[in-house]
């Protein structure tokens, strides 16, 4: 589809008008950078996270899951750098009052908004939420919402290492919920204040880090690839030095070219997940502050080695929308009909342009669809407790609105990579159509066949 922002206006009109994604408190007139996930976002967002874990937890020997909380000691944030580092620098125009980061303005130093050139001196802006916990609000209270879950991961190193027996190099995986208090939020999904994250931390010898990180950008990239993204649309990018994070020594990321512009201006590519090598400093930063050994015994050498970390880190609303954006199409295609009497007499069929996500079936967020080809009482009967049989196994929706034509485009729209449709015939020889979404062939099945045969394409 066309790289443009009309593009990304239909993808934002899609997920409103499917169910996909709703603005935060929308009745109160929205909150910037907040969205609420809808049916269907929810499980769209379920199925990467799914996907994501299968292939980082279940489909490998080295690793193991975690869940931390949001709320952490304060301490292990200024541990971290991130009460002294996770800032940006944020300037504000005097004319019009607007505010910006310094480090993006135009080489003119003009504002972007009103043109004029006369701003507030810089100050370092931190992009945590800070909160308190209990009923005094002091600085003894005082903490942050996290604005990554990799800490959650640091500071419980050595229960992980003590309870699951685990040897180098070893990971563990997170997702959860972050928080970061953007300048600027924007483009949907793309930038956001509340978010969820997945988030691995890959425990390796030094000496091995290079060639672990090497080995996670390829790992990473292939994944995007396996689930259908198209790969003219993928491109790896490192970071410059000035650009790191505190605690990185290197960082690449997976870009993807977005519809929309990116921070110079220009269309497109934009990070869509990040890899970084976070040396040791995350481990060694905690055992001097909390007075905690980080270290890790290596029972061949028989020496302490505090482990260098690759951090690969995606943002589920971030991959959701390159997801859909990449899988939409619009296209003509014959008017949506079963067995078409047009085609049946050899006659050319009427067009129409139909609006198409084409998820891989793994990601869709519903898996199969059941309709009844009329209203008629019979096929109602059998539809429906195909529906009930197949609900057992996949996220599977029951339609008899509308004429079958506008039902397909329906499923068409939201991704449902098949559609089952009873019809007369299955009165008389227990079979039904089933329709496969981008081919929009239909093939004969037998009822009894359907869940093996569904099986089979997932």
């Amino acid at each position: 589809m066309a790289k443009n922002e009309e593009a990304m206006d239909k993808i934002v009109s899609l997920c409103k008008r499917r169910g996909f994604v709703f603005p935060g408190s929308e009745i109160y007139g929205g909150i910037g950078g907040i969205y609420d996930l809808g049916p269907l976002g929810v499980e769209l967002a379920g199925n990467i996270k799914k996907a994501w874990w299968k292939k980082i937890v279940y489909g490998r020997d080295d690793v193991v899951g975690l869940d931390s909380a949001i709320l952490m000691n304060k301490d292990v944030w200024h541990a971290s750098g991130h009460v002294e580092s996770f800032a940006d620098p944020l300037v504000e125009c005097k004319n019009c009052h607007s505010r910006f980061r310094e480090d993006i303005l135009p080489k003119s130093k003009n504002c972007p908004n009103c043109g004029k050139n006369d701003w507030t001196p810089p100050r370092m802006f931190n992009l945590m939420f800070e909160t308190h916990i209990g009923p005094v609000e002091d600085d003894a209270s005082t903490t942050f919402l996290r604005p990554e879950t990799a800490q959650g991961i640091f500071v419980n190193f050595g229960n992980i290492v003590d309870t699951m027996r685990v040897k180098l190099p070893f990971g563990i995986a997170q997702i959860g919920k972050g928080f970061r208090n953007e300048i600027t939020t924007g483009n949907f999904l793309f930038r956001v204040r509340e978010f969820e994250m997945m988030e691995l931390e890959y425990f390796t010898y030094p000496k091995k880090a290079e060639a672990d990180f090497e080995y996670w950008k390829k790992e990473r990239m292939d994944w995007f690839l396996d689930l259908g993204i198209k790969k003219e649309n993928l491109r790896f990018r490192e970071h410059a030095d000035t650009e790191r994070a505190h605690y990185a020594v290197k960082s690449v990321d997976i870009e993807y070219n977005w519809p929309f512009a990116s921070t110079a201006g220009k269309p497109g590519w934009l990070e869509l997940e990040g890899i970084a090598n976070r040396t040791d400093y995350d481990l060694k930063q905690h055992a001097k502050e909390s007075g905690k050994d980080r270290s890790y015994f290596d029972e061949e050498t028989k020496e302490k080695i505090v482990p260098y970390v690759i951090e690969p880190s995606l943002g589920i609303g971030r991959a959701m929308l390159a997801f859909l954006i990449d899988a939409y199409h619009e296209e003509k295609a014959p008017t949506a009909r079963p067995h078409s009497a047009e085609a049946s007499r050899g006659k050319k069929e009427e067009e129409e342009t139909r609006v198409v996500l084409k998820l891989d079936p793994r990601l869709a967020p519903i898996k199969v669809a059941i309709l009844p080809l009329v209203k008629d009482e019979k096929l109602i009967k059998i539809a429906k407790d195909i529906h009930k049989d197949l609900k057992k196994e996949w996220n599977a929706l029951y339609d008899e609105v509308a004429t079958v034509g506008r039902r397909y485009r329906r499923q068409d729209e939201i991704g449902t990579p098949f559609v089952i449709t009873v019809d007369f015939d299955t009165l008389k020889d227990d079979s039904v159509t089933i329709r496969d979404r981008d081919s929009m062939k239909q093939n004969r099945i037998e009822i009894v066949r359907l869940k093996e045969k569904i099986n089979g394409l997932f």
